[in-house]
C-alpha cells in the first residue's frame, strides 16, 4: 500500500487556506494546508486520524460571560472551540479518536493582562474537559507566529517572528499619553 504524502506548502500541489480570527475551516483533501499567523491568540489543530478529516480555528479570546450577548461570539474560545469540533463530528469524525495541537497565545507586550496565558489555559482546559488527545504544538512565549497545518496527515509546522515586527506597536504603548483637550463650548456629536 503507498500513501501520499502531504506536499509541501512551497509545491504547486499544495492549496493554502489561511484562517483568521473568528474563523474555523474543516478539509479532508490531502493537499489543502490550513495556515494563520498569531500572536495571543490561540489556533486549535484539531482531526481524526481515521477518517483524515481535520481542521483549525483562531480565537482571540478565552471566554465570555455571555458571548452571544455582545454579538462577538466567534472571537471567544468556547465559541470556537464547539464550532470546530461540531464541522469535525459532522464529517464523519468520532470524538473519541479527535486530538489537537495547540498553538499560540504568546504574552505580546508587557505590563498588560497576559491574554496569551488565559488563551492557552483555556484551550488546554478545554481538551481536558471534553477528553481530547492533546497531541502537542506550542502555546507561550514572547513571540508571535505563523503556523502551517495539513489537516489530514496532522503535521504542522510553526515559524517563530521576529520580536522586532512588533517594534511599532511596543513604542506606541510606551508613548505619553496626549493631553485632553481643552474643554469649550458645545458638543459636535457626527
Amino acid at each position: 500500500m503507498t500513501t501520499a504524502l502531504a506536499p509541501d506548502l512551497d509545491s504547486e500541489a499544495a492549496r493554502p487556506l489561511h484562517v483568521v480570527q473568528g474563523e474555523f475551516r474543516v478539509s479532508d483533501d490531502p493537499a489543502v494546508v490550513l495556515t494563520t499567523v498569531l500572536g495571543s491568540c490561540v489556533a486549535a489543530c484539531v482531526r481524526d486520524p481515521v477518517v483524515g478529516v481535520g481542521g483549525m480555528n483562531h480565537f482571540l479570546l478565552p471566554g465570555a460571560q455571555d458571548p452571544a450577548a455582545t454579538g462577538d461570539a466567534q472571537r471567544f474560545g468556547a465559541y470556537a472551540m464547539e464550532l470546530l469540533v461540531n464541522a469535525l463530528l459532522a464529517r464523519g469524525a468520532q470524538r473519541g479518536r479527535l486530538e489537537a495541537k495547540l498553538f499560540g497565545g504568546a504574552r505580546m507586550l508587557e505590563g498588560l493582562t497576559d491574554v496569551g496565558a488565559l488563551n492557552g489555559a483555556f484551550a488546554r482546559d478545554y481538551l481536558r474537559r471534553e477528553g481530547l488527545a492533546h497531541a502537542g504544538g506550542s502555546l507561550g512565549g514572547e513571540q508571535g507566529r505563523r503556523v502551517q497545518y495539513w489537516p489530514v496527515s496532522g503535521r504542522a509546522r510553526q515559524i517563530l517572528l521576529p520580536k522586532q515586527a512588533l517594534a511599532p506597536f511596543e513604542r506606541e504603548r510606551r508613548a505619553p499619553a496626549p493631553k485632553p483637550l481643552p474643554v469649550a463650548g458645545e458638543l459636535e456629536l457626527f
